[in-house]
């Protein structure tokens, strides 16, 4: 791998010019750390977050620089870690002291000492992390990498600066995050630390299922989902943070007919999913699609394998995941138990002749979210048979058309009766009663069966029909 070890360009920007300056006129010394500058050297687009280490008050520093910087925010100082946040433009400058750090094995806060540079570049989780620029006059602009991080750049590698059983036990989110940037990255963990990870995933239980979460939504957000939740399966995180997932693993056959592996299967959904959408919350759908599965499996001879109704049952699922990981349970788990519960009925409608009752149906249940539902149907074709794969894409093409064609005849997607209860309430002279409701649904039927026009006119008429049928007087003087 090639990387851009020019830092001149950069350092030459207003901002470092500010910091050169403050650091040249005091008894600070400063270093840039971390990810800011992993990034330049893989020439990624640059991280607007800059993580600065002071030998001494990172909060001195980040005051002083502070007044230097026209328009800088004021700035925001955590005692407790010793940092300090500079807001300046559309960048975030963040300032600590350099310090050394011991962990307990009930947390994975540490007790902080104030060390050197190299007490801070060893507590740092990977070598490609722990990569400095010097901000000092008499060095300015020099890598300082004492554990071959610039190496492990260039092979694509992830390891840790210390011994990694000691790093993911003191952090266990540090096992997350070798997966996540293995995945962003596309690198390679080293094999020490991969075993590493291994013995210790039964530690990652102490961390927060919010700080989980965070990094299983980065992972998400990859080009290639897939690669983190194998390493993840591999490593025994996966069973700890994900055992629906776990449950899907595997091939079962009986009297010569096999299931599909659903846990593969699901990965590669996901995968074709973020070729077409960068929709979080789509992508978790795509991920839990199939949950339910692995509680509806059963072998039905003649018939085979069946997962009968394991999209309502992975919908409740869903719901019970997105809790125990304290998710969000507003409309976003919303959005993903209706994917989840929906997602085999394109599917069903792409493998039979395409009705166009069969398509208000599935615009009016779907709703606003009948685009992402096809998204994620047509992900979910995984098929290896290229005439079926043509057949399938072929069929979702006619049926995106029919709802093209659909909507917008009958405006079905935000669904709105063309008759409220209080017409019928007045129309025929009642109460609340189950009659309203009857009537209502018949005027819905008749229209997603296409037997009248979404429109108040024939959803009037429709509506005295029925009132007829059930014995109810129309009054005419009330229109």
């Amino acid at each position: 791998m090639k990387l851009l070890k020019d830092f001149s360009k950069t350092l030459s920007s207003p901002v470092f010019k500010v910091l050169q300056e403050v650091i040249a006129n005091s008894d600070a010394k400063g270093f840039v750390i971390g990810g800011f500058v992993r990034d330049h050297l893989l020439n990624r687009s640059q991280k607007k977050d800059i993580d600065i280490v002071a030998l001494g008050s990172g909060i001195d520093l980040a005051l002083a620089v502070q007044k230097k910087l026209p328009g800088a925010k004021g700035v925001q100082i955590f005692k407790t870690y010793g940092t300090a946040m500079v807001q300046w433009e559309d960048i975030d400058l963040e300032f600590v002291g350099a310090r050394k750090e011991s962990y307990s094995k009930e947390s994975r806060n540490p007790e902080v000492k104030p060390g050197t540079l190299e007490d801070d570049q060893n507590r740092r989780d990977f070598t490609i992390n722990a990569l400095a620029i010097s901000l000092n006059p008499e060095d300015y602009g020099t890598l300082i990498d004492p554990f071959n991080g610039l190496k492990d750049l260039e092979q694509g590698i992830l390891r840790t600066p210390l011994d990694p059983d000691i790093t993911y036990s003191d952090d266990p989110l540090r096992m997350m995050r070798a997966i996540r940037f293995a995945t962003q990255l596309d690198f390679t963990i080293d094999s020490a630390s991969f075993d590493a990870i291994s013995r210790n995933a039964h530690r990652i239980d102490i961390i927060t299922k919010e700080r989980i979460v965070e990094e299983l939504n980065k992972i998400l957000m990859t080009p290639k989902p897939s690669k983190g939740f194998i390493l993840m399966e591999k490593t025994g995180l996966l069973k700890r943070i994900l055992p629906e997932l776990i449950d899907l693993k595997g091939v079962e056959e009986i009297e010569g007919q096999k299931h599909k592996d659903n846990f593969y299967h699901t990965l590669e959904v996901v995968d074709n999913l973020c070729k077409n959408s960068n929709d979080l919350w789509l992508r978790w759908a795509a991920l839990l699609h199939d949950i339910g599965k692995a509680p509806t499996k059963k072998f039905k001879p003649p018939v085979g394998w069946t997962f009968h109704n394991h999209e309502f049952v992975g919908a409740k699922m869903t719901y019970r995941l997105f809790k125990r990981l304290k998710m969000p349970l507003n409309e976003k788990m919303k959005f993903v138990q209706k994917m989840v519960f929906m997602s085999s009925r394109p599917i069903i409608i792409a493998e039979e002749q395409v009705t166009d009752s069969a398509i208000r149906r599935l615009v009016f249940d779907a709703g606003p979210f009948i685009d992402d539902l096809i998204t994620l149907c047509e992900a979910d074709i995984t098929t290896k048979n290229p005439e079926r794969f043509k057949r399938y894409h072929n069929n979702f093409k006619i049926v995106r058309e029919k709802i093209i064609g659909v909507e917008e005849k009958d405006h079905l997607r935000n669904f709105q009766p063309p008759i409220s209860g209080e017409v019928i309430m007045k129309c025929f002279n009642l109460k609340p009663s189950r009659e309203i409701g009857l009537i209502k649904e018949a005027i819905k039927e008749a229209i997603l069966e296409g037997e009248i026009p979404n429109e108040q006119k024939a959803a009037f008429e429709k509506m005295k029909t029925e009132g007829k049928k059930l014995g109810l007087i129309f009054h005419e003087k009330t229109i």
